[in-house]
C-alpha cells in the first residue's frame, strides 16, 4: 500500500473555517451547513440525524465488517443562568472547562433580540478598583460574569435587548496559522479531527483510494456533553476509530508532534485488537506516534459504547497543549493523522467473525501470554 499525500493547504483551510464558525453544543447548525456543502463539493452523499449528526459512507471492496471513523464538530461554551442587577450575565459552561480560560474571553450572545458581542470578566476586573483584591478573587463560574456591548445600565435593559436565561454564548475561536507551523486556537477539540477527517477523505477522492470495507465516516454534535456517537451508528459498524485531541501535559506521555495514540482514559481500556492495529500501520508506515493514557477524558467511543453498541473502539489524538484552554498543535501532527485515517480505511480485515453481531466461537480472538486449560479452535 502506497503512503498518502495529505493537502495540507486543504486541511488548513477547512479548520480555518471551521474555527471562525461558532458551534457550541446546541448551536452546531451553520456548521453542519458548512460540513454538508463541504461533502457535496466533494461528491459524496451523506445523510443527517434529526438534529443534525452527519454521516457519510465511502463503499467498501467489502461491505462487512464495516467500520467507522468519527469526530464531532461541537466545542465548548457557556449559556446564560441569569441576567444580574447590574445588567450583566451569569454564566454555567457548556461542556467541562474552567472559568479561568473564560476570563477575558470575547464571544458573541445568542439572543431572542439578535446576536450580541460581549466580554467574559472576572467580578473584580479593575486593579485600579480593587487592588490586590483581584489577585485573590477565587475561580469558578460564579465568580465570572458577562458583559454585553450594548446599552444596558440593569436588568430590565438587558431583557430588553431580547437576551433571557438559556442563551447560548459562543467563545471566540482567535486562530492563529504562525510561519514555524503552530497552530494556536481555542476549540481545536475537536475542529482540527473534523479537518482531518475531511483531508483523509480528499486524499482517498484524489488519489483514487477505496477502502476495504465499507467505511462510514461520522460527524457527531453533542460530544462536549458526553452524547457524541451514541445516536449516528449503523448496526453494521463492527469498529469504531474516534479521532479527538491528546493531552500534552507533564505526565502525560501526548505529543504536539505525531500521533498520539490512547489506550487508554477514564472509561477504560480501549479494544486491545484494534489499537494494536494502529500502532502497527503506523510502525509499518513510518508514522511518528507515542501511546498515553488519559485519566479524565472521554470521547465518541465512550457515548457509542454507553449507549449499548457492541462494537471496537479506539481513539487516536493530535496532542494539543493547553486542552479546553487556550490550545496549540503542529500541523505536521494534523497531517500524521490523516495519514495514518486514510492506512486503516484500506487495511486488510483480521477478525472476520466481526460481520456478525452474534456467533460462535469459532474465530474469536487470542491475547498473547495468557494460558488456558480449554483447547480452543
Amino acid at each position: 500500500m502506497t503512503s498518502p499525500t495529505i493537502d495540507l493547504d486543504y486541511l488548513n483551510a477547512r479548520l480555518g473555517e471551521l474555527l471562525n464558525l461558532p458551534s457550541p453544543t446546541g448551536y452546531t447548525d451553520e456548521a453542519v451547513w458548512a460540513l454538508c456543502r463541504e461533502l457535496e463539493r466533494l461528491g459524496l452523499d451523506y445523510e443527517l440525524t434529526r438534529r443534525g449528526a452527519i454521516r457519510v459512507r465511502l463503499p467498501g471492496l467489502e461491505a462487512s465488517p464495516a467500520r467507522a471513523i468519527v469526530a464531532h464538530v461541537d466545542t465548548l461554551g457557556a449559556q446564560v443562568k441569569a441576567v444580574k442587577d447590574n445588567g450583566r450575565l451569569e454564566l454555567v459552561p457548556i461542556g467541562h472547562w474552567s472559568s479561568r480560560f473564560a476570563e477575558g474571553a470575547r464571544c458573541t450572545v445568542f439572543a431572542e433580540g439578535g446576536a450580541y458581542r460581549g466580554t467574559i470578566l472576572p467580578l473584580k476586573a479593575s486593579g485600579h478598583a480593587f487592588n490586590e483584591e483581584v489577585d485573590d478573587q477565587p475561580v469558578n463560574w460564579r465568580q465570572v460574569e458577562l458583559r454585553i456591548d450594548a446599552v444596558t445600565h440593569g436588568r430590565a435593559d438587558t431583557l430588553a435587548l431580547g437576551v433571557d436565561v438559556g442563551d447560548i454564548v459562543a467563545i471566540d475561536a482567535q486562530p492563529e496559522f504562525t510561519d514555524s507551523g503552530f497552530i494556536v486556537s481555542r476549540h481545536l477539540d475537536d475542529k482540527a479531527g473534523v479537518a482531518i477527517m475531511l483531508a483523509a477523505l480528499e486524499c482517498m477522492l484524489r488519489e483514487d483510494r477505496t477502502p476495504t470495507v465499507d467505511t462510514w465516516w461520522l460527524f457527531t454534535i453533542a460530544e462536549e456533553v458526553g452524547l457524541g456517537a451514541s445516536a449516528v451508528l449503523v448496526p453494521d459498524v463492527a469498529a469504531m476509530v474516534t479521532v479527538d485531541n491528546g493531552t500534552t501535559a507533564p505526565g502525560q506521555n501526548s505529543s504536539e508532534f505525531g500521533v498520539t495514540i490512547a489506550m487508554a482514559d477514564q472509561t477504560g481500556p480501549f479494544d486491545w485488537h484494534l489499537s494494536r492495529k494502529l500502532v502497527q500501520l503506523a510502525r509499518d508506515h513510518d508514522i511518528p506516534y507515542q501511546k498515553d493514557v488519559f485519566r479524565y477524558y472521554r470521547s465518541d467511543s465512550a457515548s457509542a459504547l454507553e449507549s449499548g453498541a457492541d462494537i471496537r473502539t479506539a481513539l487516536v489524538t493530535f496532542g494539543v497543549d493547553a486542552s479546553h484552554g487556550y490550545e496549540r498543535i503542529h500541523q505536521s501532527a494534523l497531517v500524521d493523522l490523516a495519514r495514518l485515517l486514510t492506512l486503516y480505511a484500506q487495511s486488510e480485515v483480521e477478525i472476520g467473525r466481526d460481520a456478525r453481531a452474534l456467533t460462535g466461537v469459532w474465530g474469536f480472538t487470542h491475547q498473547p501470554n495468557i494460558s488456558t486449560k480449554l483447547t480452543l479452535p
